[in-house]
């Protein structure tokens, strides 16, 4: 842990969110700005938007963030108007039928996760969503307001130089004692940072 302090501080943190917001890269499916409001105040969606929600993250696995766009895109289009040939935009019959019975089931779906207090209930709850599992229901919950992070390959590569699934649990230790830091220095929430970290790693700016 003593090597990423060396590496990253709040310093260091906030020109690389400055790289990436200067370059248009700030972004996950919403921009870097809508992601840090909504885990300061966490949205109240309504049924069709806490389903985009779910599309997106459904989507995104195994994806680019510009083909997961894309896609979200033309399924949303096709859906609202009442298209459900989700088959002919995206030839993946588990995520067309997935996404269906989210918007089919979405005022029980969004009102399930609203009647939850804590963070850790919404959590479990959004990973038994169709298609949504324990690791995609932290990227879904981050995009809603909960300040979760999501442990994915890039994270675990930057603290440990490698990575697993389930992560291992040395590396999530690692992890969490380093965004502990980070929000303690630059007063963001973790779920933020996760987020600008794994752009970070993403497109290179930070090399692993």
């Amino acid at each position: 842990m003593s090597e990423i302090s060396d590496i990253l501080n709040a310093e260091k943190f906030f020109a690389l969110e400055k790289q990436l917001v200067d370059s248009g890269l700030g972004s996950d499916l919403h921009e870097f700005a809508e992601v840090k409001r909504r885990l300061v105040s966490p949205p109240h969606l309504s049924p069709d938007d806490f389903a985009r929600e779910v599309f997106y993250v459904i989507l995104a696995g195994g994806f680019s963030q510009k083909t997961a766009k894309k896609l979200w895109g033309k399924i949303c289009a096709a859906i609202e108007a009442g298209d459900r040939d989700l088959y002919a935009i995206f030839k993946n019959r588990n995520k067309t039928d997935a996404i269906l019975k989210v918007w089919d089931s979405r005022e029980k779906f969004r009102d399930g996760f609203y009647a939850l207090s804590s963070a850790a209930d919404k959590l479990a709850y959004l990973a038994t969503l169709p298609h949504i599992g324990a690791v995609t229901a932290n990227h879904l919950a981050r995009n809603l307001g909960i300040s979760v992070v999501k442990y994915d390959v890039w994270i675990q590569r930057f603290v440990s130089g490698q990575s697993s699934f389930p992560v291992r649990l040395e590396v999530k230790e690692l992890a969490d004692k380093m965004f502990a830091r980070l929000e303690e220095e630059t007063g963001l929430p973790r779920g933020y940072i996760d987020v600008v970290l794994w752009k970070a790693c993403q497109v290179g700016l930070i090399e692993l």
